[in-house]
């Protein structure tokens, strides 16, 4: 750990806005890397941060739903961290160092000054333009959600990406008929290949889900307790509820009027520094070079959210390298594990391995043979498993055969170990 004689001396104040899971894990990272400055920590939300991956999976699933929370705020007032929840930053002035939340006196407004900013903002549900549609972002909204999932009742899915599958997955478990329609022409089409996707598609099938992929809802009333929703093919369905999980967009309007550069995300560099040196952004809201592919990319992951914070906390403190981390997502649905390392879309070419269980592990591959995706789906410790090894190969970043690759008899650790070695 770093002592504060290592630190910058013009850095004696930090301002975190964003007290979910990656503000709150940035500011106990400035605690460990040795800062003993200021440390503001603001959140709009009432609660403290919690993990948020629970909320669409077995949380919607069982009776009663608990927050999991990472730190307690005792934790965060041992750590002397000024937490200050149910707080909205409304203005960000970069030329004086200071940001301005909704609390103060008379509600004018508190001026709270800073050398270092970091922004994690997170990011809002993508909207549908049709009322009486529920979404799911926070606890309060899981809340609402299970509210909604009644036992012999039917719920409409639009969207069939992780947080719409999640959520079907929980709507059955409790004994719903559910429809899920997904404009695109497969399931999960930004985030597995096509070959895991139909294993999924298979998974739901299984359990009772009707898939309707190619397929939008045009219309949505309400009549009495029911709604009637139109489908783009004619078919009108009668449901108790319609949740959407059609993506996120980043929360960037605090950013963007402040004059900090926004491009889908607030926009930074390998540091995670955005067009001001002394502003930070990290997780669902920052845009940043990816290590591998050289491209820009932005994540909505947990995993993401946590790499990040970490270095944020190191970069704000000048002891930061590149963010190299290698992104990696998963979904639990009914008792199977979905889980991606890497980049989806970024090989030129794939291979598959045929386990002897029946898993199937789509690995992509660069034009070098570099491992640069992975994705499979199954029972979770095994799935889980192979995905690690396969996560440390990506950041590896060697050559590799293919064979061996596709051979389920020449085990992946054999290959890393001979990639690192």
């Amino acid at each position: 750990m770093s002592t504060s004689a290592d630190l910058p001396p013009d850095v004696r104040r930090i301002v975190v806005v964003g007290a979910g899971e990656c503000g709150t894990h940035a500011a106990m990272a400035l605690r460990d890397k040795g800062f003993g400055g200021e440390i503001t920590l603001i959140g709009r939300e009432s609660v403290h941060a919690y993990e948020r991956p629970p909320l669409s999976k077995g949380a919607l699933a069982v009776d009663e739903m608990a927050l999991v929370h990472p730190w307690t705020p005792e934790q965060l007032a041992e750590a002397d961290i000024d937490l200050r929840l149910g707080v909205e930053v409304t203005h960000i002035d970069l030329a004086a160092g200071t940001v301005t939340t909704s609390a103060g006196p008379q509600d004018a407004g508190e001026v709270v000054p800073w050398d270092r900013l970091l922004l994690a903002l997170g990011s809002d549900p993508r909207r549908l333009e049709l009322d009486e549609v529920t979404y799911l972002r926070t606890h309060e909204d899981a809340e609402a959600l299970r509210a909604l999932l009644r036992p012999e009742g039917h719920l409409l899915v639009v969207g069939a990406g992780f947080i719409g599958l999640e959520i079907a997955a929980g709507a059955r478990e409790r004994g719903m008929d559910v429809t899920v329609v997904e404009a695109g022409p497969r399931v999960l089409g930004r985030i597995v290949p096509e070959e895991v996707a139909a294993q999924v598609s298979a998974l739901h099938d299984a359990h009772g889900v009707s898939l309707r992929v190619a397929t939008t809802v045009t219309g949505l009333r309400r009549d009495g307790g029911r709604l009637y929703a139109t489908l783009s093919d004619g078919e009108e369905l009668v449901v108790d509820a319609v949740v959407a999980g059609v993506g996120a967009t980043p929360t960037t309007l605090l950013a963007e009027a402040a004059g900090l550069v926004v491009d889908d995300g607030i926009v930074v560099d390998a540091a995670l520094r955005t067009s001001d040196p002394r502003v930070f952004a990290a997780g669902d809201c920052a845009s940043f070079p990816d290590a591998r592919s050289g491209g820009r990319v932005r994540l909505e992951s947990w995993r993401n959210a946590h790499d990040q914070a970490v270095t944020a906390a190191a970069s704000m403190l000048g002891q930061g390298e590149p963010h190299a981390a290698v992104p990696w997502f998963w979904s639990d649905q009914y008792d199977q594990m979905l889980s991606v390392a890497g980049l989806p879309g970024t090989g030129q070419r794939s291979v598959l391995r045929h386990r002897d269980d029946g898993v199937l592990l789509h690995l992509g591959l660069d034009a070098q043979d570099r491992l640069v995706h992975a994705a499979a789906v199954g029972p979770g410790a095994s799935v889980a498993k192979d995905i690690r090894v396969a996560e440390k190969l990506i950041a590896a970043a060697v050559p590799l055969d293919p064979a061996q690759l596709t051979d389920p008899g020449v085990p992946l650790r054999s290959i890393l170990k001979a990639a690192i070695t």
